[in-house]
């Protein structure tokens, strides 16, 4: 394409800046017209972005930075945020160029946090070593969304001239740190077996719940949350506990029914979670009573 371009006459005179704004332009142009023919197409990169999208979730559950051999020097919250909110604009955008600068304002927020660090402590950073965890906790903390057909999106259809230097190691940093997520297990993790697949298998009952818990209080923040279901303790939601039996009307029987439900699901999995985490529910149940 760079080729026919400046064989054209009508770019016989123009600047190698001027071709390859020009390049920039058409790259952009074509891909984003041909954006929902090309990206994420086949069922096996839907399959792909749906089950690490999932085993993030269950990551994000439980995994911290020590797990990752993350040293207390590195921890940056404030910096650790800001890339998140970077890598998470990458579904907002439908051109390669656009999408790669999402990766790479990600990665420079952490690149900059590490030189600031090697500054202001004297301390030598060895690259890679201290990047690529960093790296993978903010992929974790992101989960971004379609991430394997994002990547796989800018791989192909990014000119290849421009997938060189910094651009290709933030890149390959990023590919990297979606097989680390694919393929973890415990020893990827600093941890035993047992402590991995308990901390899996919790992660996955806690999704269980989330997913089982009425439709009213999702997507309400933690503290709203909290509030909801103090008023519902209060009455709201069991809006049937001084009613008589004789008075309830059709409806209302299948309102409470529904409510019986959702009582039982929630309850067997809240037993199931306190089951694996060897916690007796009698027990537990006792010490509420008391308190």
């Amino acid at each position: 394409m760079e080729d026919a371009i400046r064989d054209h006459p009508l770019w016989a005179n123009a600047t190698n800046q001027e071709i390859d704004h020009a390049l920039e332009g058409l790259e952009k142009y074509i891909m984003t017209k041909l954006f929902d023919r090309t990206f994420g197409t086949s069922s096996e990169d839907a399959i792909t972005d749906m089950e690490i999208s999932e085993k993030i979730g269950l990551l994000q559950q439980f995994v911290k930075p020590h797990h990752l051999d993350i040293p207390k020097v590195l921890h940056n919250e404030a910096s650790w945020l800001l890339a998140v909110k970077e890598l998470q604009k990458i579904n907002s955008f439908k051109a390669p160029r656009e999408k790669l600068l999402c990766i790479m304002s990600c990665c420079q927020v952490i690149n900059n946090l590490l030189l600031n660090i090697s500054m202001s402590s004297d301390r030598t950073l060895s690259g890679a070593d201290e990047f690529l965890p960093i790296l993978i906790y903010i992929t974790i903390k992101a989960n971004p969304p379609q991430l394997h057909s994002n990547l796989k999106f800018v791989q192909l259809f990014r000119r290849e001239t421009k997938l060189i230097s910094e651009v290709e190691y933030y890149l390959t940093n990023l590919i990297s740190a979606k097989m680390f997520i694919i393929d973890v297990n415990a020893r990827s993790l600093s941890m035993e077996e047992s402590e991995f697949q308990k901390h899996m298998e919790s992660a996955r009952l806690a999704t269980q719940i989330s997913v089982a818990s009425p439709s009213s209080s999702q997507g309400l923040p933690t503290y709203a949350r909290a509030h909801k279901e103090e008023t519902d303790l209060a009455g709201s939601r069991f809006p049937f506990m001084d009613s008589e039996t004789e008075s309830l009307n059709p409806e209302e029987v299948m309102q409470l029914h529904d409510l019986y439900r959702q009582v039982v699901t929630r309850y067997t999995l809240l037993s199931k979670a306190l089951r694996k985490l060897s916690i007796d529910e009698d027990q537990l149940l006792s010490s509420v009573d008391d308190s």
